[in-house]
């Protein structure tokens, strides 16, 4: 009961808002919706699998609020692999089709799971190797990584739209029972929440008491450079989050307002969604202390990825060899993009970075100077505390 008390309070917390109805803005799923679009719930490309609950390779995928009810997808383990995300979009661009789907009562499910295995969460910056970093870790034997299941950003779609804090909870927990099933016995999972989950990190840790988490994140520059190299729909996209940030209250201790980010230029956005998820980790990491909550930069796992790995593989309890996390670091995850899937080496970054810095040079400089202003004035470090690497 505690714990349950716990949870709700920590949803109460989290401020309510409106929320634009994309895919990773968690629209709630209603049968009708799905018919109008003229989708099925079951694939036609393959064999019906008979559903196991149990089974991991049966994804829980959505919330369907309508009828308190959680919707599986089939997704076997060696296409998390093809998939940047486990969105209804790579699903399509992998199977052809949505995979087959399954809606089970929630009741039902809440009585079946009592509790949850061995679970992580890979907390992130976004433009940081979050991606990179779930998928090493994700080897038979010792883990499985899931890379921002949309069940998560449900939640965060309830509370915009004004679910009653207890439902939240309800809705999380189950959803952190269901993601946290192992796919092989004696294995772990690494959960990757989307960002937008960062201002529930407290409430998942507090229905997850023996999970462990690291915040993953890109230093503000490189964050920034990364929004430019990406476009204009990446300044749009921190927008999008700075909006839901604004809702979940974790802006307001910066001392901006709404209208304040209205009239911010893009960068400014940018900068101040990254100092919020700072204040936010800083503070949470240190209540709950470096045993659960650690911190690593992009930086680290792309210069030393054999160090991070290990770090991280020990930090989520995780059975790596030495010689595995070895073959991980040297193989092609490094080599690649891990998004795209094309050669992308260490130098390749670097330079790509510079030239994105240089052109962009003088908006980043302007930027840089008044977050570190602001970042001072609201007592925030530029580093996150408990980093995962200690010095030697």
């Amino acid at each position: 009961m505690a714990r349950e008390l716990a949870a709700w309070a920590l949803a109460r917390s989290i401020g309510c808002g409106v929320i634009g109805e994309s895919v990773y803005s968690a629209a709630p799923i209603r049968q009708a919706t799905l018919q109008q679009k003229g989708l099925r719930l079951k694939a036609w490309f393959m064999a019906p699998t008979a559903f196991n609950p149990a089974d991991a390779e049966w994804l829980a995928h959505r919330l369907v609020e309508g009828t308190d009810a959680v919707r599986f997808a089939h997704v076997p383990r060696a296409a998390h692999d093809a998939m940047a995300f486990l969105t209804d979009d790579g699903f399509t661009a992998h199977f052809g089709a949505m995979p087959q789907q399954v809606d089970v009562p929630a009741a039902q499910l809440l009585a079946r799971f009592p509790g949850k295995a061995r679970l992580g969460l890979l907390f992130h910056s976004a433009f940081c190797g979050s991606t990179l970093l779930a998928r090493a870790l994700a080897q038979p034997g010792v883990a499985m990584g899931l890379s921002e299941p949309v069940i998560l950003n449900d939640i965060v779609g309830m509370r915009r739209r004004g679910a009653q804090p207890a439902a939240v909870a309800r809705a999380a927990d189950l959803a952190l029972r269901l993601l946290a099933r192992p796919f092989a016995p004696g294995e772990g999972v690494v959960v990757k929440p989307s960002n937008l989950l960062n201002p529930f990190a407290e409430l998942l840790l507090a229905l997850a008491p023996e999970a462990h988490a690291l915040f993953l994140y890109a230093p503000l520059e490189t964050f920034l450079v990364s929004v430019v190299r990406k476009g204009l729909p990446c300044r749009l996209w921190v927008r999008e989050l700075l909006e839901g940030y604004l809702a979940a209250g974790i802006v307001a201790p910066l001392g901006i307002t709404r209208e304040d980010a209205f009239r911010q230029s893009d960068l400014q956005v940018a900068a101040t969604g990254w100092l919020a998820q700072h204040r936010l980790f800083a503070a949470l990491a240190h209540r709950i202390g470096p045993g659960r909550l650690r911190s690593a930069t992009s930086e680290q796992l792309t210069g030393d990825p054999l160090r991070v790995i290990t770090a991280a593989a020990a930090h989520y309890g995780l059975a790596m060899e030495s010689a595995a996390a070895e073959r991980i670091a040297a193989g092609p995850a490094f080599t690649r993009h891990s998004k795209s899937g094309a050669s992308f080496t260490p130098d390749q970054r670097r330079d790509e970075y510079a030239a994105a810095r240089a052109l962009h040079a003088g908006e980043i400089d302007m930027i840089l100077g008044w977050a570190m202003q602001v970042a001072e004035q609201a007592g925030i470090a530029m580093d996150a505390p408990n980093p995962l690497l200690q010095d030697a």
